[in-house]
């Protein structure tokens, strides 16, 4: 990951609503949310959720598919396992053992990751 990537990503992520969305969709792994469902679990009026979904978009933390008349949005497991990779690269003066970050805890169909109810 370059630099200004990582710096988008952050800079993303440096906010409430967009950090409570993003965490919604880890929980959510592989298979995604609806849009509307984001919209309920986080109270949000569509219009508000659309522009944080952008921002998210943008800074390639998140994709999305549709299915029928559903946007259905993933977060971007590639891209957030990439910035831990970059904040981590040299951590602790190369003994990554102080620092390290399980992989199941990034990895999208790991029993290991935040089950779905629980609080953002």
């Amino acid at each position: 990951m370059e630099k200004t990537d990582a710096i988008s990503a952050l800079s993303a992520l440096a906010q409430d609503t967009r950090l409570d969305i993003f965490r919604l969709l880890v929980q959510a792994g592989s298979e995604g949310r609806p849009v509307g469902h984001l919209g309920e679990k986080l109270g949000l009026p569509s219009a508000t959720l659309s522009f944080h979904l952008t921002q998210l978009k943008h800074a390639s933390l998140v994709t999305f598919r549709r299915e029928g008349r559903s946007l259905i949005y993933t977060a971007n497991f590639e891209a957030m396992n990439g910035l831990m990779a970059y904040l981590t690269e040299n951590c602790c003066g190369g003994d990554a053992s102080d620092c390290a970050v399980s992989a199941a805890a990034c990895d999208p169909f790991s029993n290991t990751r935040i089950k779905e109810g629980t609080d953002v």
